[in-house]
């Protein structure tokens, strides 16, 4: 197989090259599958560098979310009651694991899922860290509020999840950060499904078109000064928005503009600081500050998971949730990993940028 391999730590995406490796050999409760788009994430950058919290053993392959085609299953019995795995050869998949910068990869069964009806490589690739992180931390966390718009194909999922709030006034008023993020594209879609109203803000004027394009009714550049206070006025009388959801780092200022009994919900620190806010005004407003970390919800509360997959994949089949990708430049082979990459790292792109990875059978994307 071709694979980015790194056998020692690197400056940046520049010094990574594409070698030629021995196909990997999957254990007995893993997957092989044939990689045929793989997506980049932040972590990537500092993973390469040896400054994530989560380094492999050197040697080892970079990147994580990917999606392909299942080429073996496991041989070891399926975890399930009646022993039978949930994918079969041919399968088209999505998911992720250490490695997705290949065009083989293995991976365990709770680690993928099948690419839903009538969606590409391409357009699944990115989808399984981003989209159960906002639909778990606005549904599962926030408890986003259906309003009275709220889609029918909605009402059972509302019903399904624990803490979510089921009075049928108007949809919450909610403040996205990093809006045309992929964690931000796919919360406004889950926000708007839901009956909310959303507030998203971004750093250009491109950015905030792409997160309107994407269902945001309103948009704010949050580099100006006074963008609390235009929050403000766009929230009835001005009370402020209900819920905040911040991959960012931004929970400070967002108080300003937050209204009685307001959620703010902590999904990162993409700016880099770590926040410590004052909780008199957390007082004072009687708001909620509530954190997601998806990534353990495997060993904390699994049966969550289904849950939110279930719900989601609702939205995907009733046409409320579209994919989020990069396309204003197109990525096509492992040797562009680089250029995707620096890109991500200099915040020029948008959404999830997604490598396109051609196999030797030509396989269509």
């Amino acid at each position: 197989m071709r694979a980015i391999q790194v056998k020692e730590y690197v400056k940046g995406p520049d010094d990574l090259t594409v070698a030629e490796l021995p196909d990997p050999v999957p254990n007995p409760n893993q997957y092989l599958i044939a990689i045929h788009a793989t997506a980049t994430n932040f972590f990537d950058l500092l993973q390469i560098r040896g400054k994530y919290q989560n380094q492999p053993p050197l040697p080892w392959i970079s990147g994580s979310e990917f999606s392909g085609v299942v080429l073996q299953t496991p041989c070891a019995p399926a975890p399930s009651p009646d022993g039978k795995h949930r994918f079969k050869i041919g399968d088209k998949v999505f998911g992720a694991a250490q490695g997705g910068y290949a065009t083989k990869i293995c991976a365990a069964e709770n680690k993928l899922r099948l690419v839903p009806r009538g969606w590409s490589f391409f357009d699944a690739a990115g989808l399984f860290v981003t989209a159960p992180t906002s639909y778990a931390g606005l549904v599962h966390r926030a408890g986003v509020k259906k309003g009275t718009h709220h889609p029918t194909s909605c009402q059972h999922v509302c019903s399904s999840m624990a803490h979510v709030r089921t009075d049928a006034n108007p949809g919450d008023y909610v403040l996205v950060h990093a809006a045309a993020g992929g964690v931000g594209l796919a919360a406004i879609q889950i926000a708007k499904a839901f009956g909310a109203t959303v507030i998203a803000t971004a750093g250009s004027q491109h950015k905030q078109e792409i997160a309107k394009s994407f269902g945001a009714d309103y948009s704010i550049d949050y580099g100006q000064s006074d963008w609390p206070e235009k929050v403000k006025k766009l929230t009835p009388k001005g009370r402020g928005v209900d819920i905040v959801y911040d991959p960012v780092g931004m929970l400070t200022p967002s108080l300003k503009c937050a209204a009685w009994n307001a959620r703010l919900l902590v999904i990162g620190f993409a700016a880099g600081d770590i926040e410590k806010v004052a909780t008199n005004r957390v007082l004072l407003k009687n708001v909620s500050i509530v954190g997601l970390h998806w990534g353990a919800y495997a060993q904390n509360e699994p049966e969550a998971i289904e849950k939110v997959w279930d719900g989601l994949f609702e939205l995907m089949e009733n046409g409320n949730f579209r994919a989020t990708c990069f396309s204003d430049k197109e990525f096509v082979g492992l040797e562009t990993v680089p250029e995707a990459l620096k890109a991500l790292g200099q915040r020029e792109t948008w959404g999830k940028v997604i490598v396109k990875v051609p196999q030797e059978d030509k396989s269509k994307m």
